[in-house]
Order: structure tokens, then C-alpha cells, then sequence
């Protein structure tokens, strides 16, 4: 019962895993056009960014450093800005918030990509899906024929157009793993390139600590709690109004 059943259903045709194919692949080209757009936006030459951001560094100017990096649309200079925020906090300090950054960017850089994955590995066999209900497509009508070779060539034509299926679902794979591979290539680039950037930053900080300490009033940590017994901080901003009191 359950046979016949499903005989039913894949006697339906394979035109309709053709219709899935063709979806997929505008999906999968758009995502491509997409993630090639957003990669373009933000290529830069690192060789000059790195030039520039050593110079500012050379002369001892923090603040021009943190310029060249806010000017530049990369990642890499996005992670090394963060770095640089954090440069008075010490390098240990600068290291764990350049994890935390390239955590969030590689969101963003890897936005489509498991789309692309899925689509490369998969593809294949949704085509290969389709082929086989065409050919049992092909082999019903043969049985149906019996000893009638005139419909021998109508069934041969049937298991031709079966395995474009097979051919569609390829064609559609293919560059969907192209296309991922790239992209992975992309950001391991992009994290070693800000690594770089980074591990520049810290090494003049190492070189010149005095380039941390004059960094360190703009630093995004705050001051710590007084202990107990120093009294509150209202005390220490306004201690007019512990007399008032």
C-alpha cells in the first residue's frame, strides 16, 4: 500500500526538482554578488595603511594613529582601532578585546556562507533526486509499452531529460563551493592581516610604554571603587555636600 503509494508520487515528474534547482541557483548567485560587493567595499591596500599607521606610531602620535585607522573602511582597521582604544589597559588587555572583535567581525564576514555550504554539498543530490524519479518515470512507460518498440524511443528520450537533472544540480554545486572556498580563504586573510595590525600596535607599546600611559586617559575602562573607609564617590566629587548633610 504504501509502495503504490509513493509509486504515485514520483510518477508526479522530476520538472518540479528542475524549478528547485533553478530557485536555488538565483539564491545562490545573489549570495554570491552579495558577499563579492561587501568583500570590495572594504578592500584596501594594507601595505599603505600599515606604512601610514607606522608612522604615526614612529612619531609618538596616538591620536593621528586613530585617525588613519577610522579612515580606512577594512576590518582590519576596525579591529586595529579597537586595539588602539585599549592601549593605555596594558597588551594582555589589548589582546582579549581583539579576540572579542574579530568574534563580531567574523559574524559579519561570514554572513550567506552556510547557505553556500549547504547548497554545495547538496545540490547534487537533489538533482540525483530527480533523475531517479525520472527514471522510474521511464521504466513505467517502458513496462507499459511491452513488446512495442515503437515507444522504445520515447522511453530513451525520458532518461536523457532524467539526467539533466543530475547535470543541473552540478551546475548549480559548483560554484556554490567556489564561492565558499573563497570566502573562507577571505577571512582567514582578513584575520591574519588585523592580527598583524594589532601585534604592530603592541609593539611599539612594548617599545615606548609611555605611548600606553599617555593613552591611558582615554581609555574606556573606568576609574575603580574607592575602597571602604575612603569614602563614596559624591564624597570625592562634591565634598561641600557631606557638610551639608
Amino acid at each position: 500500500m504504501i509502495i503504490e503509494r509513493l509509486l504515485k508520487v514520483a510518477l508526479l515528474g522530476s520538472s518540479w526538482v528542475l524549478y528547485v534547482l533553478l530557485g536555488l541557483s538565483v539564491l545562490s548567485f545573489s549570495t554570491m554578488a552579495e558577499r563579492w560587493l561587501f568583500f570590495r567595499r572594504r578592500a584596501v591596500d594594507l601595505d599603505v595603511l600599515r606604512a601610514e599607521l607606522g608612522k604615526k606610531l614612529d612619531a609618538g602620535d596616538l591620536d593621528g594613529a586613530d585617525k588613519v585607522l577610522e579612515g580606512s573602511p577594512s576590518f582590519e582597521a576596525r579591529v586595529a582601532r579597537e586595539a588602539l582604544r585599549w592601549a593605555g589597559c596594558g597588551v594582555a588587555a589589548i589582546s582579549d578585546v581583539v579576540e572579542y572583535e574579530l568574534a563580531r567581525v567574523k559574524k559579519e564576514l561570514e554572513r550567506g556562507l552556510n547557505f553556500l555550504g549547504t547548497l554545495g554539498n547538496n545540490a547534487p543530490f537533489i538533482g540525483l533526486f530527480g533523475t531517479v524519479l525520472g527514471v522510474i518515470i521511464s521504466f513505467q512507460r517502458l513496462g507499459d509499452a511491452g513488446r512495442n518498440t515503437s515507444a522504445m524511443g520515447g522511453v530513451m528520450a525520458g532518461i536523457a531529460e532524467a539526467l539533466v537533472a543530475t547535470g543541473v544540480g552540478l551546475f548549480v554545486a559548483i560554484p556554490a563551493v567556489v564561492a565558499y572556498n573563497v570566502v573562507q580563504k577571505r577571512i582567514g586573510e582578513i584575520e591574519t592581516d588585523s592580527l598583524a595590525l594589532t601585534k604592530l600596535i603592541t609593539a611599539y607599546l612594548k617599545a615606548d610604554p609611555s605611548l600606553g600611559e599617555r593613552r591611558r586617559h582615554d581609555s574606556p575602562v573606568r576609574e575603580a571603587a574607592p575602597e571602604k573607609g575612603t569614602g563614596s564617590e559624591v564624597e570625592r566629587e562634591h565634598p561641600s555636600a557631606v557638610g551639608a548633610i
